[in-house]
């Protein structure tokens, strides 16, 4: 079926009836050959031609259309750069507690601090493993999702064994740089092989349902985006019952807060900072940036980095609304207290739900201040049904910010983030990615790079089907 995309709508005066209608029309890529509506037939409700974040276009016979503007930096052309002192709003306190915490010349660490941190956090998390069975209780859809889990884990294991490699052993990750002074706060740096000149930077927060969120998932990602000289940071933070929501949001904004302020010490662009996050780091990360611009706009504290700084926002499989997905969650086996948990009460829903949050009368003025936002999606993702990144878009496009959604039919919740990638080849999601990071650079955009194949088809086939998520 021909795809969908959604577009950025024009917000529609308020005499207007148009303004009950949908906004948006979703891009739905068709599995495996993807055909994409053409951006010069797109129009508003006023026969305005509407562009896209997305740099691209084609026709629906195929015939491609250059296009220029380079997605989301396209939206930059005409604002004024910030300059990194101006961003740089106060220099950032060096936590180094003798790892690479920020000295990017200094010695790497030790095999024996290496050791000793590993058997910390293996200590910590078997600790906080068995905290959460307590919470959980051992009943028969637990058995068959820890049993699933395992089935699906061994199906991937040879990519796993294969990235795993790279991230303990390539001399183009550090790892565990210390970002904050409270447990969990490191992050890891994936760097181009290529040195010359700052590179763009994507910061992003992993998922983990909120309880088993770590770095190192992020590292496919990071092999990926690094390869196309793109550096990315991979945040760590604390998870339930380490820490509760706020306590997630507050290390996350650590860390972003320290990618804006010393990713330059590494080779990174302070003005071409993009945040990501996926599934649970999608809320999580999205979170983060509303309260951010609430901070900027008067409405609470000091800050240590800008939103300005950040250039855009992809969210992957997130949920935006939680007063939306609590029972949804409860069905799918994060049982309600224990989600009320995370949340710190059912009274903080509302609070830690950017969708809602933005639709705050009194809080209309942070509009303005959001950078562009994309949000990816699979159709078949039954742990966050799409309908929560469609439903967010839109009500951010009502509200006059610029968003897009992106559909992908068929992907479950795990395929766009883990089974495509290792696939090989050409990866869509990540191409999409690309085309917006690197949308100024017009011969590093069109540089595609085939990956290889990670593990056997049959194999993520099955994986496919036996996933829990």
């Amino acid at each position: 079926m021909p795809s969908q995309i959604l577009q950025i709508s024009q917000l529609p005066p308020k005499s207007s009836s148009s303004s009950t209608q949908m906004m948006f029309k979703s891009l739905i890529y068709d599995d495996p050959s993807t055909t994409l509506l053409p951006s010069s037939s797109r129009f508003d409700d006023n026969h305005n031609s509407v562009k896209p974040l997305l740099s691209r276009a084609s026709s629906f016979n195929g015939a491609v259309t250059a296009t220029n503007g380079g997605g989301l930096t396209g939206w930059f052309q005409n604002r004024r750069r910030r300059s990194n002192s101006d961003n740089c709003l106060s220099a950032f306190q060096d936590h180094t507690n003798g790892s690479d915490g920020g000295n990017s010349g200094g010695d790497r660490q030790t095999i024996g601090q290496e050791v000793g941190h590993a058997a910390a956090e293996t200590f910590l998390l078997t600790r906080l493993c068995l905290k959460l069975l307590s919470y959980l209780g051992v009943g028969y859809r637990w058995i068959t999702r820890f049993m699933a889990l395992g089935c699906y884990a061994f199906l991937l294991m040879p990519g796993f064994i294969q990235v795993g490699y790279y991230y303990f052993f390539s001399p183009y990750v550090r790892r565990s740089i210390v970002y904050g002074d409270q447990p969990r706060n490191r992050l890891d740096l994936y760097l181009p092989r290529n040195s010359n000149g700052p590179k763009p930077v994507v910061a992003f927060v992993t998922g983990g349902a909120w309880i088993i969120g770590y770095k190192a998932w992020g590292s496919l990602l990071g092999q990926q985006l690094s390869e196309r000289d793109i550096i990315v940071a991979c945040i760590d933070y604390r998870n339930f019952p380490q820490g509760s929501i706020s306590d997630m949001v507050k290390d996350a904004s650590s860390g972003i807060s320290f990618v804006c302020n010393r990713i330059a010490e590494y080779g990174g662009d302070p003005n071409r900072i993009y945040l990501m996050g996926q599934s649970a780091g999608a809320h999580i990360a999205a979170c983060t940036l509303v309260e951010q611009v609430i901070k900027e706009s008067g409405e609470g504290d000091s800050v240590s980095w800008s939103s300005g700084q950040i250039n855009g926002y992809f969210g992957l499989s997130g949920g935006y609304n939680l007063l939306s997905l609590v029972d949804h969650f409860h069905s799918r086996g994060l049982y309600r207290s224990i989600f009320l948990s995370i949340m710190e009460g059912e009274e903080s829903l509302r609070q830690y739900s950017p969708e809602l949050v933005v639709q705050n009368p009194d809080l209309k003025h942070i509009i303005a201040r959001l950078p562009p936002i994309i949000l990816f999606h699979g159709t078949a993702d039954y742990s966050i049904p799409s309908d929560a990144s469609k439903s967010f878009a839109e009500t951010l496009q009502r509200l006059g910010a610029k968003a897009e959604v992106i559909l992908y039919e068929g992907k479950t919740h795990t395929d766009l983030f883990l089974q495509d990638p290792m696939r090989g080849g050409k990866d869509e999601m990540f191409e999409d990615i690309v085309s917006v990071v690197l949308g100024e650079d017009q011969e590093a955009t069109g540089k595609s790079v085939d990956r290889r194949r990670l593990v056997p088809e049959f194999m993520l086939k099955l994986a496919h089907w036996v996933s829990p998520f």
